[in-house]
């Protein structure tokens, strides 16, 4: 018989109307999202044959999704959060349209690649915290980790299906369809945001300045819990992050055939999927700051391992290990941030969060990518890999504080002899 415990706990859907909605019209477009993700991956790498290209990808998205999201928080923090997301929704609607006009025009310029990517990561930058703030008000407060575990079970069903239809769809079509189905998506994300009821901030908005910027990243650099969870999570993906490697693995390891890169993108996800399935035993995980760690150094041994294998099945398999772990790692981190964090401080913690968990991985692809180009692939992925796990101890030596954090039942940020 199949034990409940294991699996993951669907009642925020049941319960909540509004965040079913949402969670169904996010889960759809973040599979159009993922096509594009792989179609500009695989546009890069066909017209520059380097990886340090498809690396720059990233990078490209990464620097405005920085400079925006220390920004970006503020606004969120003092306008109603549902308006802004409707509005950032349409335009990343534009940039898909784009993408695909340029794919339908048979263009080969990098440059352009790169702007529409820069323009994607800034809009991200303010579209993806928004919609974080969401969850805590649509949720009651004891089913904050389930969301957190429903939101990671929708991207990873993204990632499985997004690059597993994109590579079939490139390969039967091109690339422009992929582009121009990201498009339609975005209606089934407006729907769900169009249906909420509206989202200002909970007390006084904050002030548009530099001193509520201020204020926003003094609350985080205090509090021990959000700290360690930042920096666990820069260690991790910094150090070791794969996915610009693997055009450059797939071509030289298996043929290079989108269909076979199409599958490297799904086994991490396919990972990231049954960690997320089978994550019922997180809600009685009593040191979420540990755990962490714990799922970052797993995940970069792993890739250690996907750059030392040659044979396609094991390169499958230590992807798959690397995705449940990182899965873990990422609902672990998403239930601090919720959790110690108060609503009129959300908008500027999660643009944070977002800086961290979404832009940063890009830089780590960029310095894959680098490293890729140095030496080879393979190389890259192994000394990125150990990396991560090295960088895991450290902070488990260093702030012994976040190791021991637990949430108390009322979730004060508490750290037992702190």
């Amino acid at each position: 018989m199949t034990d409940r415990s294991l699996l993951a706990d669907i009642r925020p859907l049941r319960e909540s109307p509004d965040y079913r909605r949402l969670w169904f019209g996010s889960s759809l477009s973040a599979v159009g999202g993922q096509m594009t993700t792989f179609a500009v991956a695989l546009q890069v790498f066909t017209i520059s044959r380097s990886s340090a290209a498809v690396g720059a990808v990233g990078l490209s998205f990464a620097v405005p999704a920085i400079v925006v999201g220390m920004v970006g928080g503020v606004l969120i923090d003092s306008v109603d959060r549902r308006r802004l997301v409707l509005v950032t929704s349409a335009m990343q609607m534009l940039v898909s349209i784009a993408f695909a006009t340029q794919a339908f025009a048979g263009s080969s310029v990098l440059w352009l690649l790169y702007g529409l990517t820069a323009v994607q990561g800034g809009v991200g930058a303010i579209n993806a915290p928004a919609r974080r703030t969401f969850m805590p008000r649509l949720l009651r407060r004891e089913l904050v980790p389930a969301g957190a575990a429903l939101t990671m079970i929708s991207m990873y069903l993204a990632m499985i299906s997004g690059p597993a239809l994109a590579g079939l769809i490139a390969a039967a079509g091109g690339l422009k369809l992929c582009y121009l189905i990201d498009a339609l998506t975005f209606f089934a994300a407006l729907y769900g945001v169009f249906r909420l009821p509206p989202m200002r901030p909970e007390g006084p908005a904050a002030q548009r300045n530099f001193k509520a910027l201020a204020e926003g990243l003094r609350f985080i650099i205090d509090n021990r819990a959000l700290r360690g969870a930042m920096l666990a999570d820069l260690s991790a993906t910094v150090l070791a992050m794969p996915i610009a490697l693997f055009p450059a693995i797939n071509a030289e390891r298996f043929g290079g055939s989108p269909g076979t890169l199409g599958l490297l993108s799904t086994a991490i996800a396919v990972g990231g999927l049954l960690g997320s399935v089978l994550s019922g035993p997180v809600r009685h995980v009593v040191h979420p700051g540990r755990a962490m760690l714990i799922t970052g150094a797993v995940w970069g041994a792993a890739l250690a391992g996907f750059g030392a294998v040659q044979s396609f099945p094991a390169t499958v398999a230590f992807l798959a290990v690397a995705g449940a772990a990182d899965v873990l790692a990422v609902v672990f981190r998403t239930t601090i941030v919720q959790l110690a964090t108060p609503d009129a401080m959300r908008g500027r913690t999660g643009s944070t969060e977002f800086v961290v968990g979404a832009a940063f991985p890009q830089v780590g692809n960029f310095r894959a990518g680098l490293v890729a180009n140095a030496f080879s692939p393979g190389v890259s992925a192994v000394t990125g890999g150990l990396a991560a796990v090295v960088g895991a101890g450290l902070i488990a030596v260093t702030l012994p504080d976040f190791v021991r954090y637990r949430h108390t039942d009322g979730g004060t940020d508490q750290v037992p002899g702190g």
